[in-house]
């Protein structure tokens, strides 16, 4: 069964089909960076990092590129109210950005370009829009984009074009689909910017919030790629407007497949600051949580759908992680030093093609979760009757390392082991045989720098991650 997901565009799911064939070039929408991003901002980001890792399951090579939009009306209106320069007032919040997606185990993304590195992109297709016709100058020195002249204006969110205002202008980057209207591509400078200004061919200004995301896609992943992705929120006006200037600067699609993300609520509630139910990451953090168990609840619903974030259920997914930690020990000590895999034991044959005809299907999380307790169910059963050998839990093992590619939340995040700790300790192991006890210590100690001990035992040398 092929990969199919569901397409915003079409309103139906579709084989996933890389325009060359085996490399999928995927634009997913980031942060704007005026504040710490919250959990409803986090619900997309995850669902971003499980399409990118099945991606790779089914054996695809992608490149991602995740913007950073460090220029709009909030971040500007944000430094000047801080008295920081914007780079300055930006860089806060990028760094935390990365600093919470290591804490959720969400893989880097290929490139994240900052707008503000991209006006020179910006300018040109604003150029190529003016030469097209699409762009027209207002007489504050503005420069917007007219609906009107494009006929497929709407297609993505299903726009009744009879309720369209070309000619009226809107100049916030974000509004109602009821305020359809020609939307800013350049905002000439007003004395509220501050310093944050350049210079274009229609006067000092500063780019419109969706022709960002056209320049910085565009410029490095082509004028047409495969997938480009956000919440459901975006769908309009950003990405209806960018395909519209996209298209029209080149006359190609713009992105083959649309996905988007269900709202966040919390408690059944819209997340608001006034109710009470806004959280930062780093809030739901400090109150004791795990970031495998925050990331265990963003991944529980499928990502059409509303997730609703409870803390109870933060409370059960610990539970649940639990009885994973401890089937995943058990497995561990059965294969003991073996380093040959053998055939998988009947109750683990079919994990593997139940967890991915799940996931195929516009990555069903929850049949794909199913598969993955039903097999721990069958093996505690079935480890209760008789022991496995070393060669079968290592193949189990190597089966769920292969699972975990995709879910990040299968192993302990503490349990995983990066490659430079496993090549010292085969060069310990080497060390000892060669009875050269200095280098073993030198290599044990460099394990303990990097939060490591090693205990020698009969089946072999054991790694234990200190508290």
């Amino acid at each position: 069964m092929a990969f199919r997901v569901y397409n915003t565009m079409s309103r139906t799911k579709e084989e996933l089909l890389p325009l060359d064939g085996k490399h999928v070039r995927m634009y997913t929408c980031g942060p704007t960076v005026y504040n710490y991003a919250h959990i409803g901002n986090f619900r997309a980001y995850m669902f971003e990092d499980l399409l990118r890792r099945y991606i790779k399951f089914c054996g695809f090579e992608v490149t991602q590129v995740q913007n950073l939009t460090d220029v709009d009306d909030k971040t500007i209106r944000s430094s000047i109210e801080q008295g920081l320069p914007l780079k300055e007032y930006t860089k806060t919040y990028i760094d935390a950005f990365f600093s919470d997606l290591a804490k959720l185990d969400i893989e880097p993304a290929e490139h994240y370009p900052a707008a503000t590195d991209y006006i020179p992109e910006m300018i040109a297709i604003i150029e190529t829009l003016f030469e097209k016709g699409y762009a027209y100058q207002s007489d504050d020195g503005s420069v917007y984009y007219s609906i009107d002249k494009f006929a497929e204006y709407g297609k993505l969110a299903r726009l009744d074009r009879e309720g369209m205002q070309s000619g009226a202008r809107v100049d916030q980057d974000e509004y109602d689909k009821d305020n359809a209207a020609d939307f800013a591509l350049w905002k000439a400078y007003v004395p509220e910017d501050g310093d944050v200004v350049w210079d274009s061919p229609w006067g000092r200004g500063r780019p419109g919030w969706h022709i960002e995301c056209s320049a910085m896609s565009m410029k490095l992943l082509g004028e047409s790629f495969d997938i480009h992705t956000g919440g459901v929120d975006n769908i309009f006006p950003h990405h209806e407007d960018e395909i519209a200037q996209s298209e029209a600067a080149t006359g190609k699609p713009y992105s083959k497949y649309w996905m988007h993300c269900g709202y966040l609520v919390v408690d059944g509630k819209k997340m608001s600051k006034s109710v009470g139910n806004f959280y930062t990451l780093r809030e739901i953090l400090d109150m004791g949580y795990t970031g495998r168990e925050v990331r265990y609840e963003l991944l529980s619903s499928h990502y059409r759908q509303s997730l609703n974030f409870a803390f109870k259920s933060l409370d059960a997914n610990r539970a649940a992680l639990k009885r994973l930690d401890e089937f995943y020990a058990t497995i561990m000590e059965a294969a003991g030093s073996e380093t040959e895999a053998g055939d998988l034991p009947e109750w683990a044959s079919n994990a593997r093609s139940k967890f991915a005809e799940a996931m195929d299907d516009d990555m069903n999380i929850s049949g794909a979760m199913a598969a993955v307790f039903d097999t721990v169910h069958a093996g505690n059963k079935a480890m209760a009757e008789a022991p496995l050998t070393g060669k079968q839990a290592l193949a189990i093992s190597n089966l769920w390392k292969e699972l975990d590619a995709v879910l990040g939340l299968l192993i302990p995040q503490e349990e995983k082991i990066d490659d430079e700790v496993t090549e010292l300790l085969e060069a310990r192991t080497v060390a000892r045989a060669e009875k050269n006890w200095a280098e073993s210590d030198r290599i044990r100690d460099r394990l303990a720098e990097l939060g490591w001990t090693v205990k020698d035992t009969p089946e072999g040398p054991k790694l234990r991650k200190l508290a």
